[in-house]
């Protein structure tokens, strides 16, 4: 299993911050997600970082024995002009020179955050221009209206999330009925709540974006443990 932590953020360019160890799985499904994050992790005494892109589709990873992570989960609407994130959708860029307290983003060297200053570590990038935040964005795909045209509207989301409106409701629809089944909410009456069209339309969208059946997620007993799913607002 995976032992996490994970907390959400009042920062408005952050959506969660979690770390985790490794206590004896040695393979994970990391489900599928929307935004982005930043992870620090050690591997055989070495520190590592990594800007993490969105996933489209579950996919098994390996887990190192010794693993300990820490990870920044950025918001909807926060991007990097200077990596756009379309660029990291279903890939991971690994930061360069990383050290057991620096790390090189955008071509400067940065302290490594932690679970306990993500914060600060984040404003400072707020500051520097190193991260921006599109607070239209956050609205729309939190399911509130825009003022511009929806042509706008769907260039902003893509510049700033990768993907389209569609692509993220889609995903984030998924993430909730994992949720709900995992609290033993039958597949009928979750179908039902989340605007599927049926149980099969249900089960389609599970298998590609959380890798899992609905029986699976109710029971809880698969041999892999999911990548962090926690309840949002939206």
């Amino acid at each position: 299993m995976l032992e996490t932590e994970d907390r959400p953020s009042d920062s408005p360019y952050v959506a969660r911050v979690w770390h985790s160890r490794n206590a004896g799985a040695e393979h994970m499904m990391s489900v599928a997600t929307s935004i982005w994050e930043l992870v620090v992790w050690k591997h055989r005494g070495l520190p590592h970082a990594a800007v993490r892109g969105p996933e489209t589709t579950a996919s098994m990873a390996d887990v190192p024995d010794d693993l300990e992570a820490f990870g920044i989960s950025f918001s909807a609407g926060t991007s990097m002009p200077h990596l756009p994130v379309s660029q990291l959708v279903d890939r991971q860029l690994d930061c360069p020179h990383v050290t057991a307290k620096a790390f090189v983003l955008r071509g400067e060297e940065w302290e490594l955050p932690n679970f306990e200053n993500a914060e600060d570590f984040v404003a400072r990038l707020a500051r520097e221009g190193v991260i921006v935040h599109d607070p239209l964005v956050e609205e729309v795909v939190e399911g509130g209206t825009a003022t511009v045209s929806m042509r706008s509207v769907q260039r902003r989301v893509v510049t700033a999330t990768g993907l389209t409106h569609s692509a993220i409701r889609q995903i984030e629809r998924a993430r909730q009925a994992a949720i709900l089944l995992g609290e033993d909410m039958t597949p009928t009456d979750v179908a039902h709540r989340l605007g599927y069209y049926d149980q099969p339309h249900l089960a389609r969208s599970l298998t590609r974006f959380i890798g899992r059946t609905a029986t699976q997620l109710r029971r809880g007993d698969a041999a892999e443990p999911l990548s962090l799913l926690y309840k949002t607002d939206a």
